[in-house]
């Protein structure tokens, strides 16, 4: 036993840090690498040379939400050679992390979706169907704009508000509803905190997510449509 006070620091910091975080924080998941991301943009980009412009997605249908609609569709990437192996950080791959596009005609760009945060709303989406089946109408809570409430979580058998946890700034996010029952997560203090760090030339009636999706490797999925009044985000109502 005496022999222990003479392992390095670093090696008895290396041994908590395995102590202290799940396992997956500790594997090829925990974080989206830089490398890989470019290798993927690399091969999207060749793929679009390749065909005309079109680019290797999922088909999807025409109502689904725009951060969620251009899933990359690996298997066709590997088809013309583009890739010898799918990230280790994809969906696909067993990874956290799903692999889409923005802007797929002007200029198709990678970023990802963290399913950390789709299971967070599958799971609360679950809880809302159980009370509806029983009670028709959502369990909304407090109104915060027309049409968009919060969740009367106790409703659902909830201890605490629903939240999930920003691929941004890491804070807790509100889990909020709309007048049909729909959940969303909230990205207001995310889309403040991005109208004060980055440039930007959005005006009233634009919709601003794009300032998280275009400065950052996250796109904000599951969100409502938001844009700028007074030189704060609001909800874009149509």
């Amino acid at each position: 036993m005496k022999y222990v006070a003479f392992i390095p620091l670093a090696v008895i910091l290396l041994i908590l840090s395995g102590c202290l975080y799940p396992s997956e924080n500790l594997s090829k998941n925990n974080v989206a690498n830089e490398l890989q991301l470019e290798l993927v943009q690399d091969a999207i980009t060749k793929y679009a040379e390749n065909n005309q412009g079109l680019v290797p997605i999922q088909t999807k249908s025409s109502d689904t939400p725009i951060f969620q609609k251009y899933i990359i569709d690996f298997s066709k990437l590997k088809q013309q050679n583009l890739i010898t192996s799918i990230p280790g950080t994809a969906f696909e791959n067993g990874g956290i992390y799903q692999y889409v596009l923005i802007t797929p005609e002007e200029s198709p760009t990678v970023k990802l979706i963290d399913l950390r945060n789709a299971e967070t709303v599958r799971s609360v989406n679950n809880k809302i169907n159980v009370y509806r089946s029983e009670h028709t109408y959502p369990p909304f809570g407090e109104e915060l704009e027309d049409g968009i409430y919060k969740i009367n979580y106790k409703k659902i058998g909830l201890d605490s508000p629903p939240f999930a946890v920003s691929p941004y700034s890491q804070k807790n996010l509100p889990i909020i509803m709309d007048s049909y029952g729909d959940i969303y997560i909230d990205y207001s203090s995310d889309l403040y905190e991005a109208l004060n760090n980055f440039e930007h030339t959005y005006s009233e009636g634009d919709d601003i997510r794009y300032i998280l999706a275009l400065n950052h490797p996250f796109v904000p999925a599951y969100s409502l449509p938001y844009t700028i009044e007074d030189g704060e985000p609001a909800f874009l109502q149509e």
